[in-house]
């Protein structure tokens, strides 16, 4: 092989899946963070109006997406002083976060720090990149090493857990002393529960700079958008710039009429407030009946996942659900650390979730 690369996670779920499916109500699927939802009309209706464009689309998006991007940070999470300019749309986020450690010009003998539970694709990027990985939370377990790369991701995929801003001010200040660029994925953002998160973008974290600083961003989860790819970074003008010199080489463009779609997704709040209100409601009721099944839920405070115990092996929990029909991923997925938790996606529909809850406080 070119690239040695762990095995793809979900595939080990075939066995569990296959038993779910056994069940006699169906499948209810908690695996994946994939939207169920319709996309909203507007959006559809965006995406269509320039479906004749027969033209190459431009890298670095039209202007109207980028300065609504730039406004929808400004309402949204009170981020200002990000300049038009420095808006990079991406072909959703997660090929930018596995290629942006190689466009970044990491590479054989550079560190990138990953937390310690973390989405898979964080280490493939620095993999990809043939970069070593370190897993931590903290920077004293970094000691004198300086790493190229550090990644934050706050609201949490797994745990759902929102760091405090003094911890990301730290993080940040540490960085910028050791030259070293700090990636913060914010891609659940506007999903904040108990606490409301706080961009690396804004004011109380950076200072007023966005040196050394990219945030990346997704449509997918707030705007229903993960089929058309749609996703953008932000931060230090100048790595933005070197990023979309790079990416015009490599045509790594977003079609014209996701654009469009983004431009109408980010243009809009109502549409993210009634998809926001969707998932509450459904973290509502799957909360409750974990928690009526003896679970614990740890973490959790924001994002589209619960992240859940019976204080036992991941994969035991993973059967013992799938035996009532109900597919989640193990904890182990996402980390070493994870080995007792199971993470339950809140992306199914209502009346799948409704069933998941049934089958949860029958078995309780």
């Amino acid at each position: 092989m070119i690239f040695s690369l762990p095995d793809f996670p979900w595939d080990s779920l075939a066995g569990p899946a296959a038993r779910a499916r056994e069940h006699p109500g169906g499948i209810v699927d908690l695996s994946v963070g994939t939207p169920v939802d319709p996309v909203p009309d507007k959006l559809r209706a965006a995406l269509a109006s320039v479906s004749d464009r027969a033209g190459y689309p431009t890298t670095h998006g039209t202007p109207e997406l980028r300065q609504a991007a730039v406004e929808a940070l400004s309402r949204r999470y009170d981020v200002g002083g990000v300049p038009a300019d420095a808006v990079l749309p991406t072909i959703g986020s997660k090929e930018l976060v596995a290629w942006l450690p190689t466009l970044l010009g990491v590479g054989a003998g550079d560190l990138v720090v990953i937390p310690e539970l973390a989405y898979p694709t964080y280490e493939v990027g620095a993999l990809l990149a043939r970069a070593s990985v370190i897993r931590t939370d903290g920077l004293t377990a970094l000691g004198p090493q300086r790493p190229s790369i550090i990644w934050l991701n706050s609201p949490s995929n797994p745990t759902g857990r929102v760091l405090p801003v003094a911890h990301l001010r730290k993080v940040v200040a540490w960085a910028r002393e050791r030259g070293a660029i700090v990636v913060s994925d914010e891609c659940y953002l506007s999903l904040g529960w108990d606490v409301e998160p706080v961009s690396v973008l804004h004011n109380s974290v950076n200072e007023g700079s966005l040196d050394g600083i990219i945030a990346v961003h997704s449509l997918s989860k707030s705007s229903s958008l993960a089929g058309y790819r749609a996703g953008f970074i932000t931060g230090d003008s100048g790595l933005v710039a070197s990023l979309l010199e790079i990416r015009k080489h490599a045509g790594m463009i977003v079609p014209r009429p996701v654009q469009e779609a983004m431009t109408a997704a980010l243009s809009d709040d109502d549409h993210v407030n009634v998809q926001r209100s969707r998932y509450e409601a459904r973290r509502t009721v799957l909360r409750s009946a974990l928690l009526d099944a003896g679970f614990q839920i740890d973490h959790s405070e924001a994002g589209l996942y619960l992240w859940a115990t019976r204080g036992e092996d991941a994969w035991t929990t993973v059967s013992w659900l799938a035996e009532r029909g109900i597919l989640v991923a193990p904890g182990t997925f996402y980390g070493p650390t994870g080995g007792s938790h199971v993470r339950v996606a809140l992306t199914a529909t209502d009346e799948r979730v409704a069933a998941a809850a049934e089958r949860l406080r029958s078995s309780g």
